[in-house]
């Protein structure tokens, strides 16, 4: 495997594989414990798994980059989800993510910060347009933003 990972990690991908691996439609649930494991799927993880399972690699791929739950690349320990709803697109939404970018020393299409602390997502709506602009952080939302508003947010977070 190209990526260094650890070997007790490794042995409960394939305990995990030497359990599930050989019933039928155990493949969604092997991708979801297998994420829980590395904390994302790494291309290693995803091989490994089809030849455990005996499951084409492309289908694996398919069904990983099919539903959102999966995600191939590292993420931060922190989840923050930018609102770009109309009401908070209206009340500007915008600025908010433009600060948390800024904030979060995000260039370009990074998405997660160096460190792993964070990454951010922008969301069509989380459902709380009367506090627009919103961000969640985790499972906690953060409503009425202003961008000044955002250093002391992101601060809580380590």
């Amino acid at each position: 495997m190209g990526e260094k990972f650890a070997e007790k990690d490794l042995s409960r991908l394939d305990e995990l594989l030497d359990d599930l691996g050989s019933k039928k439609g155990t493949l969604i649930p092997i991708l979801q414990k297998a994420q829980e494991i590395f904390g994302y799927l790494p291309r290693e993880v995803l091989i490994r798994i089809s030849e455990k399972i005996h499951v084409p690699l492309s289908r694996v791929y398919g069904v990983v980059t099919f539903y959102a739950q999966f995600h191939l690349k590292p993420r931060g320990k922190n989840i923050v989800r930018s609102c770009q709803g109309t009401a908070c697109h209206v009340r500007g939404a915008k600025a908010i993510l433009a600060e948390i970018k800024k904030q979060l020393a995000l260039e370009g299409e990074e998405t997660t910060t160096k460190d792993l602390r964070f990454t951010l997502e922008t969301v069509a709506c989380i459902g709380c347009c009367g506090l627009a602009p919103v961000i969640m952080v985790n499972d906690e939302t953060h409503g009425r933003l202003v961008p000044d508003a955002l250093k002391g947010i992101l601060g809580q977070y380590d």
